[in-house]
């Protein structure tokens, strides 16, 4: 194989609760993450004979902190290789949104190196490269609805699916999840949620009383502008809305595309939106 190209998909947390510090410096947390199989960056690569890096001007820069960048260099520490390939990247989830971007690309790139140059990596191997990387990461080695625990690394599948249009709102500020966590300030009680993929738009709009984020308090204080965004969404007709990871992305979940795109052009031309329609996706 010479070449390989993937989709590098985004996610949304359904719930987002901080149970406690650990004593590492990272949160004990319980969070219900869920795939959006049809937003997603594309990453291509190809074998080459030295290193290089395409990408669409919505990134500045892909310097060396970008997470693609680490991912492939710890493969090669780890096989005490250099691997020179040729990567394009085509960002399309907005950056820093609370919607694992970066994660995902960091996944997707582990899961390409390893096939390209036919490593024989086991998952166990690559599921600790991506913790390294980032708490998400390891969700997006096998994007499937789950139930993340610990940092959110320890990983549960869940049969939770949705089949209703999900709105996705972001106003393009940037939030600063190092800061939001710093400004959790009570912890929840661990506790257990009976899970059940809402079978009508009535059991849609009961997800209110079960799923929240324990960051909307602050960031909405920081940001009003975000938590008019989900206020937007429920007057218009969302069933349920809540915001993923730490912001700034809300998204809403509607009955029907109808609804859904009406909603939609309430929102500021130079918000990001899109509209997921995950049953279809999980089709494709």
């Amino acid at each position: 194989m010479q070449n390989i190209q993937v989709n590098s998909p985004a996610k949304i947390n359904f719930c987002l609760n901080i149970l406690s510090k650990r004593s590492d410096g990272f949160h004990n947390l319980w969070t219900l993450l869920f795939p959006l199989l049809d937003l997603y960056d594309v990453i291509s690569f190809r074998k080459a004979n030295s290193d290089s890096f395409k990408y669409n001007k919505t990134i500045k820069e892909l310097g060396e902190d970008n997470l693609i960048i680490k991912a492939k260099k710890i493969i090669e520490t780890h096989c005490g290789n250099k691997l020179p390939v040729e990567i394009e990247l085509t960002k399309n989830i907005p950056i820093g949104a609370g919607m694992g971007g970066g994660s995902s690309n960091a996944a997707s790139t582990l899961l390409a190196i390893n096939r390209l140059f036919e490593l024989d990596l086991e998952y166990e191997q690559l599921a600790d490269f991506a913790l390294e990387l980032g708490s998400d990461v390891p969700f997006f080695l096998n994007p499937k609805p789950s139930i993340g625990e610990s940092r959110g690394e320890i990983l549960r599948v869940v049969d939770f699916q949705i089949n209703f249009p999900i709105l996705i709102v972001n106003p393009g500020i940037h939030v600063s999840t190092k800061n939001a966590f710093e400004n959790i300030k009570t912890y929840k009680t661990q506790f257990k949620i009976e899970l059940n993929s809402p079978k009508n738009f009535s059991e849609i709009i009961n997800l209110g009383r079960l799923f929240t984020n324990d960051f909307e308090d602050f960031i909405f204080e920081k940001f009003p502008e975000i938590e008019e965004i989900k206020k937007m969404l429920y007057k218009n007709g969302a069933g349920f809305s809540i915001m993923t990871g730490t912001g700034s992305t809300v998204f809403g979940i509607f009955e029907n595309v109808n609804d859904a795109e009406s909603a939609a052009k309430m929102f500021p031309d130079n918000y990001f939106i899109f509209i997921s329609l995950p049953t279809r996706a999980r089709a494709m």
